[in-house]
């Protein structure tokens, strides 16, 4: 990003024309961050709460008053039950620096709870690893060179702007584009092909191509036998997934299958664009490595524009234990504090403590992250921050959903306004991210408030107190070759720097699997007990796992991101939400015809968990048996007070124990 400032101010955001991922264009949403950072509603002094729970009502305190507070509480809890206080946070600030550095730090030192941050992305990142090694795939300036690019589970329009760039410039050159979602979003309205399967199902699809590709000979033999392992044992999974088979569990037609696998297994230069929201659903794992699996049978790596990008993020060398220093725990590294699993937040909160458990959780402190508005079983996430006898802290821009909770409110400083260091999940290069004005009001940066807290706790560990420049200049490994001649220092100075990695990175092997093959077949799976050969696994709420629930509550519901919202982030930049205008849920017609709804009918969307309002768009951008809810509101903005996460369930995937978003059946009904 470019950031034009005036008389301290920023007034204009920008992408960097000379960044070639960017190439100087931003999305939506990042290109209204000046707005978001002088907000009006911008928290821009400590708060301490004055009245109930859940009301919002504070008042305007010192920073020593607030650390003070907060160190009191805290030392009190930490020399009872140090387990008892848990941090609570993901990728609001996404930074190495200001993301797990002295906020690691300072937990590991206390010997605090530790969280497993899988809400997002877990799931696929575990599909990636045990099939690739890593959170690995193709360079994304080199779809545009591609000649059938299959965009899986993805809007990219909505959220992955450089890709989409680059699958127009393809589809100009001539390439064939394929959207695999149940959804008709802007993005598959672009493309040549909408492929509308049942959202769960896409690990059964991708099997199924499998077995059309083995069984017509559409494989790169050569490849297989040089570069992967386990190909008899996939051959023998797929031959249980014929085209027949497939089509009924996707509710797509057989012909479809056959001509997907061909046209894939027929183009060399063939890519495939993965995205996150196939991965939320209870067999998300599987379906990854079963989708990962496709370009190494057909030996479309051969090819720079051929093989498949979820994620680029373990290219980065990150030195994690520099930043966030783990042997700092009590007891490492064989006996360490308890692991809460952030998806279950709703339980953890309200869990009385037992010997399994643990103590009670007494104490949190939530940074980078909006748990009230986007934990899944919304009802009992609220009720878990209700409680009067926990102590939570929040470190934010505004006062969301959950800093309405908390009993201390601390403002930290926008990405505008601190010094991080940065790696991508999107593309191949590193970043430094500079200052470009003083932070705002009494904001401090995360990492200084955290060395706040350290100091009125009395802590003395010097790893709590290193400097921001400190901490960035040990955020990468930088003598792995990846980063060769780049320092920190030429960083900053350039901005960013493009990591060394061949163009075609897995043209001739060199997976980072413990054989350094595409593993099909995993033995690390099988010694954890579970299958090692990828398979299909029906959602939890499917008419296939669970009829009875089905019978109850027959509409699947999926609830991937609204254009101008990033999850809960931006709902408040009034001219973003001015355009998503109120929550909307899209139904097709026969769905609607059959529950007697009319389009722009206020309905009620519901389940066993709890329930929600939203402006029914009837359509059949949404596929038969499915609706959708553009997300993620914060309860507060919504006209009911509640969003798309009093319906989701808080039961995690197969592989990564990642969240179950779009597994997820409800009823709708006409609000009355």
């Amino acid at each position: 990003m470019r950031v034009t400032v005036k008389d301290g101010r920023a007034i204009k955001v920008t992408g960097d024309p000379d960044h070639p991922p960017t190439q100087g264009v931003l999305c939506t949403k990042v290109s209204r961050y000046a707005e978001r950072t002088h907000h009006q509603d911008r928290l821009l002094t400590p708060m301490r709460r004055v009245g109930p729970k859940g009301e919002g009502r504070f008042e305007a305190v010192s920073w020593d008053e607030a650390l003070t507070f907060a160190a009191e509480r805290l030392n009190e809890i930490a020399a009872r039950a140090p387990e008892a206080i848990l941090p609570y946070s993901y990728a609001g600030t996404m930074g190495l620096v200001q993301g797990e550095s002295i906020a690691a730090r300072f937990f590991n030192v206390l010997g605090a709870s530790r969280l497993d941050r899988t809400i997002c992305a877990a799931a696929g990142a575990a599909g990636l690893r045990y099939t690739y090694g890593g959170s690995l795939g193709m360079h994304t300036e080199y779809f545009e060179e591609s000649e059938l690019i299959l965009i899986w589970g993805s809007n990219s329009i909505a959220s992955n702007l450089h890709f989409w760039t680059r699958a127009q410039e393809a589809k100009r050159r001539g390439a064939r584009l394929i959207a695999i979602d149940p959804y008709r979003s802007l993005t598959a309205e672009k493309c040549h092909q909408h492929i509308a399967l049942k959202p769960g199902t896409d690990g059964a699809l991708a099997l199924g191509m499998i077995n059309v590709m083995i069984g017509e000979g559409l494989i790169d033999q050569a490849y297989i036998d040089a570069y992967t392992l386990g190909f008899n044992e996939l051959t023998a999974r797929a031959e249980s997934y014929p085209p027949a088979r497939v089509a009924q569990i996707c509710g797509i037609e057989e012909q479809v299958v056959i001509d997907l696998a061909r046209a894939f297994g027929s183009t060399k230069k063939a890519s495939i664009r993965l995205n996150y929201g196939m991965q939320r659903v209870r067999g998300g794992g599987n379906a990854v490595r079963a989708i990962a699996c496709l370009p190494s049978l057909t030996g479309a790596w051969r090819e720079r524009s051929g093989g498949l990008l979820l994620s680029s993020s373990s290219w980065a060398p990150v030195d994690t234990n520099a930043l966030e220093r783990p042997d700092l725990l009590p007891g490492w590294p064989s006996k360490l504090p308890r692991m809460v699993n952030m998806n279950a937040i709703g339980d953890a909160l309200l869990h009385a403590g037992d010997a399994s458990f643990g103590p009670k959780v007494e104490a949190l402190i939530v940074y980078n992250s909006n748990p009230v508005a986007v934990a899944p079983d919304s009802v009992k996430v609220a009720a878990g921050f209700a409680r009067e006898d926990l102590f939570t802290i929040v470190l934010e821009h505004f006062q969301t959903d959950t800093a309405d909770y908390a009993d201390l409110i601390l403002p930290a400083t926008t990405q505008l306004e601190h010094l991080d260091a940065h790696k991508s999940y999107g593309h191949t290069h590193v970043m430094a991210n500079l200052p470009a004005i003083a932070p705002v009001g009494e904001s401090r940066a995360n990492t200084e408030i955290f060395r706040g807290l350290a100091r009125a706790m009395g802590l003395t560990h010097p790893a709590l107190f290193e400097s921001d420049e400190e901490l960035a200049s040990k955020a990468f490994c930088w003598d792995d070759p990846a980063l060769a001649g780049v320092t920190w220092d030429t960083l900053k100075t350039k901005g960013w720097a493009q990591l060394k990695l061949a163009e075609a990175p897995f043209a001739e092997g060199g997976f980072q699997t413990p054989s350094g093959k595409c593993e099909f077949f995993s033995e690390r799976l099988q010694r954890a007990g579970l299958e090692p050969v990828p398979d299909y696994l029906p959602p939890y709420e499917s008419a296939e796992y669970a009829p009875a629930l089905a019978a109850r509550y027959p509409l699947a519901m999926i609830s991937p991101p609204a254009r101008n919202f990033l999850n809960s982030s931006f709902v408040n930049v009034e001219s973003l939400r001015s355009t998503e205008g109120e929550p909307h849920l899209d139904m097709h017609p026969a769905d609607a015809h059959a529950r007697q709804i009319t389009e722009g009918e206020l309905v009620r969307v519901f389940n066993d968990r709890g329930s929600m309002q939203a402006r029914v768009r009837v359509t059949d951008r949404a596929r038969e048996g499915v609706v959708v809810g553009l997300s993620v509101w914060w309860k507060k903005l919504a006209p009911d007070g509640r969003n798309a996460n009093q319906v989701t369930s808080q039961a995690l995937t197969d592989l990564g124990g990642s969240a179950t978003f779009y597994d997820c059946l409800v009823e709708v009904e006409a609000a009355y």
